[in-house]
């Protein structure tokens, strides 16, 4: 059983794999791919709703993408937020060009430094 955690936001930014470009254009096109949802634009940034995701914010700064989440656990059931967190992991894997495995590491290099 998950416990549900209510309101939590974070903030995380990734870095493009080489040859990925840091095209909104092509963002939006992955985060349509993988959250069947309303889009909303609001200058540079997209933002999105779905599952346990009150709000999916994604904006490029250079050639990071930036992500900022707000979850509400207790909106849905474990299958709800299982799906949720699959479907964010294969929106940063499309968006980034990295595995979970691979983003893991680079954060854990970026706190070393």
């Amino acid at each position: 059983m998950l416990i549900a955690i209510s309101n939590t936001i974070a903030m995380q930014e990734y870095k493009l794999k080489r040859g990925f470009s840091p095209d909104i254009e092509r963002i939006y096109e992955e985060i349509e791919k993988c959250f069947p949802s309303e889009i909303k634009r609001e200058g540079d940034k997209l933002l999105v709703s779905y599952g346990v995701m009150t709000e999916l914010s994604v904006y490029m700064d250079g050639k990071k993408v930036v992500v900022n989440t707000v979850t509400d656990a207790t909106l849905g059931d474990d299958e709800m937020i299982l799906d949720t967190n699959k479907r964010f992991r294969d929106f940063l894997q499309l968006a980034t060009g990295y595995t979970a495995k691979e983003r893991l590491k680079q954060a854990k290099k970026a706190v070393s430094k």
